[in-house]
């Protein structure tokens, strides 16, 4: 007998008994499907058998990992029914490629996607999940999981598993159909109840439901500049033959890594040189205005920006919105008391908006510097006057948002926003999500410059990213271009850096189960050597060495 506490509650089952059904006994214990067990920082998936005394907390979709489990669920669920549906068909592969909101953009290579073909997948869908069929998980070697997806013509897993290091890997199946995935998945498809599909472009989009509204799904709300700049990533990835992180792998590993950071970094002067010469083109633009999540690259962009301007004729100036800041007795409070620098109410506006239209009616201004010890605005006495080929690059988190600048004619303002949308997948079945990308780069970049462990950035980035979606994201479509900071070769580089960081979490604490994440991730990329990373590039801004002051 093992004897199980939950929620202070404890209970006797027979040794053997699996997570899932002690989970019915504490059904009550959660708003939602119980989807994940969690014991000290470790997750469990719900199929796995308890064979000692423990203290156990159960998760439903609403908890970030429990969403993840369910999507990559709805993912495998999707696969067995489309495959299934389309088995008379010249199908070939489908490619689950990016997250937009709370959809994700699908594609299929050898057929053409019609609303039948989706409605019939999506009846198949249901019946699976009606079935109620369990997830079956079995462990197999290295080289047999690669000849299982060579068999099952997933030559993108096969090639995968030809550059990993661990012995064994996880192969999941549903009614037959087998697949790999990155992460831990659900027990059975009769948990995944809320999903719905729609034709969407060249694709098709799969629409699931947040964190918190876990039992909604609404249609797909088109980002119609996002979803460009993903695609355009796509084909950044077309060009230098790199796709999946097989790929890479194999060009890294056939000594090919210099000429691929080479092309990799010319596509971005080149789109970086495209947008100078779009602002340059309209000389009305005096206020260019750049926004964009944590660690998207912004600062070494607004310097490579600044450039390609002077190349064009221009003279660019930097103004950060940050020196703005309304004094810090006057800065909004959060909910816990503590300042809120990130809301709208942070910035001094009116301030903002006064100096900025005095400059485009030739004046002379003296922009503030804000001391974040005091919590002051400091003015010194050099002063700021625009010329006629004079241009503001103006960095800032709310630099999308209209309210920002709602005093200022909209002709003077050219937008820019700035991510990190990784072109490259895993495999063709599992996306790097953007998320992880930009946490990667945080880590290392805080390590080095702010002497901060991996840790207390991971203890910080649910914050951040709730900043994001709120002051960010819902005014991404607003910009005139976006740009897709993300480098093919970059998390192969990362690596180097942010791994030894990552082992520095204890198994106590409660990031170490992110940590455990990130370095599994980690060790799908062969090691990519930093010298040969140019020191104008953007990823210098987080390793080091970069010629610009970042």
């Amino acid at each position: 007998m093992v004897k199980v506490t939950v929620s202070g509650v404890t209970k006797e089952y027979e040794t053997g008994i699996t997570y899932g059904e002690v989970s019915k006994d504490f059904k009550d214990n959660c708003k939602y499907d119980i989807i994940l067990a969690k014991q000290g920082a470790k997750l469990i998936e719900l199929n796995k058998k308890i064979k000692t005394d423990c203290e156990i907390e159960f998760l439903d979709i609403s908890d970030p990992n429990g969403h993840k489990t369910y999507v990559r669920g709805v993912n495998l669920l999707l696969l067995d029914a489309f495959y299934e549906v389309c088995k008379d068909m010249p199908l070939k592969n489908v490619f689950i490629k990016y997250m937009i909101g709370d959809s994700c953009y699908c594609e299929a290579e050898g057929i053409e996607i019609t609303d039948e073909i989706l409605k019939k997948v999506e009846e198949k869908m249901h019946e699976l999940v009606k079935k109620d069929i369990p997830f079956e998980k079995r462990v197999v070697s290295t080289q047999e999981a690669s000849d299982i997806f060579e068999k099952h013509k997933m030559y993108d897993k096969k090639k995968l598993f030809e550059y990993r290091r661990v012995s064994t890997a996880n192969i999941y199946s549903l009614d037959g159909f087998e697949d790999y995935y990155y992460g831990y998945m659900p027990s059975g498809s009769g948990l995944l109840k809320y999903f719905t599909i729609e034709k969407y472009d060249n694709g098709f989009m799969v629409n699931m439901p947040n964190q918190k509204t876990p039992t909604e799904v609404k249609n797909h709300v088109p980002s119609p500049k996002l979803f460009k700049t993903l695609q355009e990533a796509g084909n950044w990835g077309k060009v230098v033959n790199v796709r999946t992180v097989g790929a890479l792998n194999e060009i890294v590993a056939n000594g090919g890594a210099s000429n691929l950071i080479l092309v990799q970094e010319a596509l971005q002067e080149k789109k970086i040189a495209q947008i100078a010469e779009k602002i340059a083109g309209d000389a009305s633009k005096k206020f260019v205005m750049i926004a964009g999540p944590s660690s998207s690259g912004k600062t070494s962009f607004s310097h490579r920006l600044s450039i390609q301007l002077r190349a064009n004729g221009l003279v660019p100036h930097p103004i950060a919105v940050d020196n703005y800041f309304v004094e810090r007795e006057d800065n909004p409070k959060d909910e816990q008391g503590n300042y809120d620098y990130e809301c709208l109410e942070a910035v001094d506006r009116e301030l903002f908006n006064r100096q900025l239209q005095e400059l485009l009616d030739g004046k002379e201004v003296v922009i503030p510097t804000f001391n974040f010890v005091t919590g002051h605005k400091e003015y010194g006495k050099e002063t700021k006057k625009l010329g006629e080929n004079d241009v503001l690059v103006i960095e800032g988190i709310h630099c999308l948002n209209p309210k920002l600048t709602e005093h200022l004619p909209d002709e003077n303002k050219f937008k820019i926003y700035i991510s990190a949308l990784t072109q490259l997948n895993i495999d063709e079945h599992n996306r790097i999500p953007t998320t992880d990308g930009r946490l990667i780069r945080r880590i290392v970049r805080d390590a080095r410059t702010r002497g901060t462990s991996a840790k207390d950035t991971i203890a910080r980035w649910p914050s951040v990213r709730r900043g994001e979606e709120q002051n960010i994201c819902p005014f991404q479509e607003e910009a005139d271009v976006m740009f897709n900071s993300a480098l093919v070769y970059e998390l192969a580089c990362l690596k180097v850096y942010a791994e030894p960081l990552l082992f520095g979490i204890d198994k106590s604490e409660p990031e170490y189960q992110e940590a455990k994440r990130l370095l599994k991730f980690l060790d799908y990329f062969v090691p990519v050597p930093s010298e040969g990373v140019p020191f104008n590039s953007l990823l210098r801004e987080f390793i080091g060495g970069s010629c610009f002051n970042v």
